[in-house]
């Protein structure tokens, strides 16, 4: 009960110890009373001059307080609310300062991070953002990679650059529990700043003015933490040149670049090294060093975010007994994988999912059926076709996603997803149909760049018969785009096939096999055959002859430039079996093709000939001028290593003359022209074959088409000395083995 003197050590020990003897920490009193934690921290601390009569009945009332204590409380309350000066005062003596000017530089800080490890140059990119006048930096990333825990280890390393103060807001833009109003950030920001409650305007507009007036000659430090967008930030940048500003967010907030001139600082996922020194820290450096193979294992497991490993961490601190190895075993289920990344309600999952819950209910559709990509690149058109919609709706989807950091663009028009983050898309729910689409969407792509890298020649296959389309497939203008498309999506490809091919979807398997092959032809020495097989396996499971043939050719074939020449002769007859009986004479013109070369290489050359002149029969009565070419071409290849060169002249000549592609460099025109060459030499006419074989090896060259390159120098180098030959031969062996 009140007793008429004050209470000795003033307002701040009599609330504290009310809330001690009721039992309940600050967040409780705080969410009971309806004021704010940091508001009530300080009261208790003393640096609130003394509260509203509102407020102290609201903290009586969550403390159940009796009317005696009320009033206590209230009185002690009062006598530190400023009072208007009487005329009997006396005035205070020269050289006291006011309260107010003793009140401490404001500290709003929450604590520094503990077990805080690397960021040097994410440190330093801040110190460099936060110079000049009236800075802003803006600190962006992807969920749980640590943005908040360097923005507050730099702050706290930092303080004696801030005398006036140190504020902080999170501004909850990923949170569950709602965006602070402005003015709630408000009345935290100013009652530290010296204003007291009474005193803050109402409305925001006028607190935010107020607050950047009392900025303006302090040098302040400002930390608005966990922004959702540039909105939420601009009315609580301070209007002083001397005060910094630190802005954190998942998203990248262009608008605030744009404005305000923030300056951007990223900060991504550890590297492996980085990542296995913070599990040392947080862990323990004996059990790192003791297993160091799987502590990195651990940390690439954990796509290197911190929150992740701190995760793992944590874990095998509660199991003293588990070995880091068996952690690792367990991660590497992919489908317990995030699960085991989540303590409570922190962790990898509850993180992507605040995030993706800020955007847009389209957007978010889009992520989710990224989630059923094979591959790990993924471009409008992929993106459109697993979401079944238009190219430009899909781009616009990605950039947003980009925006959020749950996609990262690697290249023009090429984004990928973090290992985590395509863990958590592949959870979620979307149309069972998403796989079937990008499935189709790479076979109809395929196909356009078939026909483009080799014009002329007919449809690998009939689409399946129940193919998606896409409403956009990508066009090729050239050969060049072609053969760029396909340097770029080889693995996702070959993830494709391999997709399909678990899914059981076994016509689509082989289809995609059979795409690739003007790549195959290219690169043959790229070690195709395992998926040359997969691609023969799923078309004997789709029962499909037809598929089957094609991709016993092209395995054969592959084979034989690995000199595995007896295995590729048992297939290819197989391949021109299957073709006899089928009735098709373009794939049995391409069996015999394709067969004639094992013949040659066992030293048949007769019947090598022979198999090449009844494919040019086979391609004729189809009337496909495309087949005859090729034929012809194997033709003049055979007759010319019988060392029949008069023969093999006519026969290159003859298919050369077919069209002209003097500026497409497609391979069996470069084949031809070695083949005249060849023959020119053969037959004594050493200037022009030399020009012959020079003029194939420059197109080998300039279109990338290095097993021409390297054949036809080294016929070269044969008849010459040149050293400019022997340069350009090494370089293309050189680019030939460094290939990847």
């Amino acid at each position: 009960m009140h007793t008429g003197t004050p209470v000795t050590g003033g307002f701040n020990t009599l609330l504290r110890r009310l809330r001690t003897e009721a039992g309940l920490s600050q967040e409780e009193l705080a969410h009971a009373a309806g004021v704010s934690v940091r508001a009530l921290s300080y009261m208790e601390r003393g640096h609130s001059r003394g509260p509203q009569r509102r407020t102290v009945q609201a903290l009586a009332a969550a403390l159940g307080l009796d009317e005696a204590g009320v009033q206590e409380l209230e009185h002690s309350a009062s006598l530190g609310r400023p009072r208007k000066a009487r005329t009997m005062d006396l005035p205070l003596p020269t050289g006291v300062p006011d309260a107010a000017e003793q009140i401490p530089a404001p500290d709003l800080l929450p604590r520094a991070p503990r077990g805080f490890y690397g960021r040097t140059a994410e440190l330093d990119a801040l110190s460099h953002t936060t110079q000049g006048e009236a800075p802003v930096s803006l600190v962006v990333g992807p969920a749980g990679v640590g943005k908040t825990a360097l923005v507050l280890h730099w702050a706290h390393h930092h303080r004696a650059a801030f005398p006036d103060g140190r504020l902080y807001a999170d501004l909850r833009g990923f949170g569950d529990a709602g965006e602070p109003a402005l003015i709630e950030v408000l009345r935290e920001f100013l009652p530290a700043l010296g204003v007291p409650l009474g005193r803050i305007p109402e409305s925001a507009n006028g607190a935010a003015a107020l607050f950047r007036s009392l900025a303006t000659d302090h040098r302040l430090l400002v930390v608005l933490d966990n922004a959702r967008n540039s909105e939420q930030v601009r009315p609580l940048l301070p209007g002083g040149r001397r005060c910094v500003t630190v802005v954190t967010s998942r998203h990248r907030l262009p608008g605030l670049i744009v404005t305000d001139n923030a300056r951007p600082v990223a900060v991504d996922v550890f590297g492996p090294q980085d990542g296995t020194g913070l599990l040392a820290v947080v862990l323990g450096t004996e059990r790192v060093i003791a297993e160091p193979v799987a502590a990195r294992r651990l940390a690439e497991l954990c796509d290197g975010l911190p929150l992740a490993l701190r995760v793992v961490a944590a874990r095998l601190t509660q199991r003293p007994g588990l070995s880091l190895d068996a952690m690792a075993a367990e991660l590497s289920d992919e489908t317990r994988r995030l699960s085991l990344l989540d303590v409570e309600d922190t962790g990898v999952q509850a993180a992507l999912r605040l995030t993706l819950q800020q955007l847009p209910q389209d957007v978010s559709r889009h992520f989710a059926h990224l989630g059923r990509h094979p591959g790990t690149h993924i471009d409008r058109y992929t993106a459109a076709a697993l979401a079944d919609t238009t190219a430009p709706v899909a781009e616009a989807a990605l950039e947003r996603l980009a925006v959020a950091h749950l996609v990262t663009e690697t290249a023009p028009g090429r984004w990928t997803m973090h290992d985590l983050v395509r863990l958590y898309a592949r959870s979620l729910d979307v149309t069972p149909e998403a796989l079937k689409r990008v499935l189709d969407h790479y076979i109809t792509t395929g196909l356009a760049a078939v026909a483009a890298a080799e014009p002329g020649n007919e449809e690998c296959f009939p689409l399946p018969a129940d193919h998606l389309p896409s409403a956009a497939v990508r066009e090729f203008g050239d050969r060049s785009a072609a053969v760029a498309w396909y340097a770029a999506e080889r693995d996702d490809l070959t993830l494709a096939v391999a997709a399909a091919h678990a899914a059981g979807l076994h016509g689509r398997t082989w289809r995609i096999v059979l795409t690739l092959w003007p790549l195959i032809v290219w690169r043959v020495r790229d070690g195709w055959v395992p998926l040359l097989e997969t691609g023969l396996e799923a078309a004997r499971a789709d029962a499909d002859q037809h598929g089957e043939a094609r991709v016993l050719n092209v395995l054969g074939w592959v084979l034989i430039e690995e000199g595995r020449i007896e295995e590729a002769l048992t297939l290819l007859r197989a391949a021109h079996a299957l073709a006899s009986t089928t009735g098709d004479p373009v794939a049995e013109a391409n069996a015999l093709i394709v067969l004639a070369m094992t013949q040659s290489a066992l030293g048949g050359l007769d019947d090598a000939a022979q198999g090449c002149e009844r494919a040019v029969e086979l391609a004729r009565e189809a009337d496909d001028r495309t087949i005859e070419r090729l034929a012809l071409q194997h033709l003049a290849r055979h007759r010319a290593d019988a060392g029949k060169w008069r023969e093999a002249l006519g026969t290159a000549t003859e298919a050369l003359s077919f069209d002209d592609r003097s500026g497409t460099a497609d391979i069996p025109r470069i084949l031809l022209l070695m083949v005249r060459g060849e023959a020119l030499l053969g037959l004594g006419d050493e200037a022009e074959g030399i020009a012959q074989l020079d003029l194939a090896a420059r197109e080998a060259e300039s279109s990338g088409y290095e097993d021409g390159a390297v054949r036809a120098l080294g016929v070269l180098l044969k008849v010459s000395a040149d050293a400019g030959l022997q340069a350009r031969y090494d370089a293309a062996v050189a680019r030939l083995t460094t290939r990847t």
